[in-house]
């Protein structure tokens, strides 16, 4: 089943969410909660999850201008996802391949090599960039 982009379905998300350049802290806190919120839904469709890339995209932005140190890493932001979608371990090990890799991953004991980092892209809707340093 191959899903067709509906460019009027992303032209109301637009509407309706107004993605702009975030210019303060409190526009900023505004997009997280709605990035947090179209990250907790179980199935995203394909204007959904380009209306998550542009905001994901505006918040680093942001983020990378307003906060001179980044702390973000691959690793704490798998954490992150997994705490937003309420996720354990178990549930990665399908994604990554095994137990031993997950706990690896989860212990920020190895990086994500290319083929992690975009299963781990696609499980989350994000961009792989967010899992590669």
């Amino acid at each position: 089943m191959t899903l067709t982009f509906d460019s009027k379905v992303y032209s109301q998300l637009l509407s309706e969410y107004q993605p702009r350049i975030i210019k303060t802290e409190a526009e900023n806190e505004h997009f997280l909660a709605i990035v947090e919120e179209l990250l907790s839904r179980s199935h995203l469709t394909p204007e959904e999850n380009t209306l998550l890339e542009l905001l994901v995209r505006l918040i680093e932005d942001f983020e990378d201008q307003h906060y001179q140190i980044n702390l973000s890493t691959p690793h704490s932001r798998l954490l992150h996802l997994m705490e937003a979608r309420d996720l354990t371990a178990a549930n990665l090990v399908e994604i990554l391949g095994s137990e031993e890799i997950v706990n690896q991953v989860i212990n920020d004991q190895t990086r994500f090599t290319q083929q992690q980092a975009e299963a781990l892209g696609k499980f989350f809707h994000v961009n792989v960039k967010l899992f590669l340093d």
